[in-house]
């Protein structure tokens, strides 16, 4: 089986999207909609098993060790620091049982999270006898300044082991400051541990300018795969504070020659794998590496630093019409805190459920996570669709 070659990707065209419904689709924070290349993909490797069973396998290895080269061509890692998971909670419930944790030690969190960068911590603090301490958003909110500030007053308390916090977060769409995170964590000999979902495809992000020690991504959202796919990033130097807890079969050196290479091969004593792969123990997704893989194709045409660009652009105007209808912007004032999310709170925001049905039925879909209204415009999404956005925020509100 070949790779297909990918149509170009254009920013501003959804034409690639020709199966897309709602007219605005302002929803990639939630779940992006399948491009035309990742279901040819999707379609390719179900015809390829159907033909070949279980002589597929040559394709499988291929597709995982193409796809953990693009991964970290975009992040700016090697291939041996990606290893393969099904989610962004895979990534961090991984990281938090494999730690070489010692009964104590802290654990310094952030209030406002999304759940899964923070019950695999609270598990782990039960199971290893941790501190789990939650820090606020707000002072973030308010300037990088007094929340690395608020940080590093915790960090000074001394025994933090690891912080872990979003790249972007979730609500409002905060871009948190990394790098600088980062040096506050290990001036004091800690780790830093994002959850980098709501970043990763179009916000730009380079593990080794950031510092960053554990990248968690799932590959649905911003990096327009599908759901049941994405990637852990681990630093090479804190590969050695991970024990394999979570190993499996196919996290052995040469985990595969029993079955590839004859008779006598078979043994349970080969060492596990040193690198950050020893956490795929057994078979993969093959039909979600293959649609991120063509995912991933279309985003290395345009590059992360574009998009954002764009985005930015749909959402300026997005927001000023927002505002000028009443609603109250979540956005940051520094260019630098801002993602591709555009989180408001409407004019009456008891209803904010109400308003969102009231914007589906209009062609414009978009989310509601925890009482805010989210707008998450992405590569495909052109800045004439706003006013048409606006005008159904008109006929929504009317309505109501």
């Amino acid at each position: 089986m070949t790779t297909p070659d990918l149509p170009i990707a254009r920013l501003g065209d959804r034409s690639l999207f020709p199966e897309l419904q709602p007219r605005a689709y302002l929803n990639h924070a939630a779940v992006s909609p399948w491009s035309t290349p990742v279901q040819a993909a999707v379609a390719a490797v179900a015809a390829y098993y159907a033909r070949r069973g279980a002589g597929a396998i040559p394709l499988w290895i291929q597709l995982r060790a193409r796809l953990r080269a693009a991964i970290a061509g975009l992040i700016g890692a090697e291939p041996a620091d990606i290893a393969l998971i099904n989610n962004t909670t895979r990534g961090v419930t991984d990281v938090a049982l494999c730690m070489s944790w010692r009964p104590g030690e802290r654990v310094l969190l952030f209030q406002g999270e999304f759940p899964a960068n923070v019950t695999p911590w609270q598990q782990a603090a039960e199971l290893f006898g941790l501190s789990v301490e939650m820090l606020p958003l707000a002072d973030f909110a308010r300037s990088p300044a007094e929340g690395l500030g608020a940080l590093q007053t915790a960090l000074a308390g001394g025994g933090v082991r690891l912080v872990a916090v979003s790249a972007v977060q979730f609500q409002s769409g905060l871009r948190m400051p990394l790098a600088a995170m980062a040096d506050a964590c290990h001036a004091v000999g800690a780790s830093l541990f994002v959850d980098g979902i709501q970043a990763v495809g179009a916000v730009p992000l380079d593990v080794r300018e950031a510092r960053i020690d554990y990248l968690s991504v799932g590959g649905h959202k911003w990096l327009m795969g599908c759901e049941g796919l994405g990637f852990l990033y681990v630093r090479p130097e804190r590969l050695g504070e991970l024990r394999p807890r979570v190993a499996g079969w196919l996290s052995h050196e040469d985990g595969l020659r029993f079955l590839l290479e004859g008779a006598g091969h078979l043994r349970y004593d080969r060492p596990i794998r040193r690198s950050a792969d020893f956490i795929e123990g057994g078979a993969g997704n093959t039909v979600g590496c293959a649609a991120l893989e063509a995912a991933l194709g279309l985003i290395a045409q345009l590059g992360p630093a574009a998009v954002w660009t764009h985005v930015q652009a749909y959402l300026d105007l997005l927001e000023a019409g927002l505002v000028a209808r009443g609603f109250v912007s979540l956005r940051a004032r520094d260019p630098a805190a801002r993602s591709c999310i555009l989180s408001v709170l409407p004019p009456n925001p008891g209803d904010v459920l109400g308003l969102q049905r009231e914007l589906a039925e209009r062609g414009v879909a978009c989310s509601t996570p925890d009482g805010l209204l989210r707008f998450s415009p992405h590569w495909p999404n052109h800045p004439d669709e706003v006013p048409f956005v606006l005008d159904a925020v008109d006929g929504a509100l009317g309505h109501g």
